[in-house]
């Protein structure tokens, strides 16, 4: 008798954890969300966040919670998992905004909000943290996984920080196309980033040390930044070495 194909499995829904005190805001924007697919939880404290398991896809991250501050809590899901972190919160202050994104954050918005404005940020955010190919970018010694954010160099794995890989990212989708400096900063920080832009060439500076190969990010005075021709580069035929 011949075997009938199985039927292909259904993807499992992404998950949402929503971190909010307030039961009426939480009940709100879970009803919300499960009308649109999504498979969501719930946390009333910080730490009950912390400890869910299995991580979810996407945190949905209340600042003014009752035992832990909400930065801190973010700065350890970020340490911690690759979840998609978009913080929903009443303080709206600059500081406030720079401090979740600097420890790791993906969005900020502010409440007030409406759920289809929600859902656009949230989507968006996918996209930037889940790309739907998440082949290997290799470029010459450069190899970087969009799914785990891993990156090695000469087959050594280094260890960035989130904003280091997200800068590295933006280049290495596209390699040898320039990248301006405000691409990078609305990309790896804010879609509305109007800080200084002292900030990228810190970490910029960081990622540079930590590659430990010349040449490998070029700086086009005036447009941007890009990654190199690996034929320009010096040692990348070097064998891949061992993990240390």
């Amino acid at each position: 008798m011949a075997q009938v194909p199985e039927a292909p499995a259904t993807p499992a829904p992404l998950s949402v954890l929503v971190v909010e005190d307030d039961e009426g805001i939480a009940a709100s924007l879970g009803r919300g969300l499960a009308r649109e697919g999504y498979a969501v939880r719930h946390a009333a404290t910080g730490t009950e966040a912390l400890r869910t398991r299995p991580v979810p896809d996407v945190v949905l991250l209340d600042l003014g919670l009752p035992d832990l501050d909400g930065v801190e809590v973010c700065r350890r899901l970020r340490r911690e998992s690759d979840a998609a972190i978009i913080v929903v919160t009443a303080r709206g202050e600059e500081a406030d905004r720079v401090a979740a994104l600097d420890e790791g954050a993906d969005d900020y918005l502010v409440k007030p909000f409406g759920l289809a404005e929600l859902l656009a940020r949230l989507r968006a955010v996918l996209r930037r943290t889940r790309p739907t190919a998440a082949e290997l970018l290799v470029h010459g010694p450069l190899t970087l996984d969009p799914r785990t954010h891993r990156v090695a160099v000469h087959g050594r794995e280094i260890a960035l920080t989130p904003k280091e890989f997200d800068i590295l990212h933006c280049l290495a989708v596209d390699p040898g196309r320039v990248v301006t400096r405000q691409e990078i900063l609305e990309r790896a920080w804010d879609a509305h980033w109007y800080g200084p832009t002292k900030v990228l060439d810190v970490h910029m500076a960081a990622l540079r040390r930590k590659l430990a190969v010349d040449g490998l990010i070029e700086t086009v005075y005036g447009r941007g930044f890009r990654l190199a021709d690996p034929a320009t580069l010096t040692g990348t035929d070097h064998p891949a070495g061992p993990t240390p």
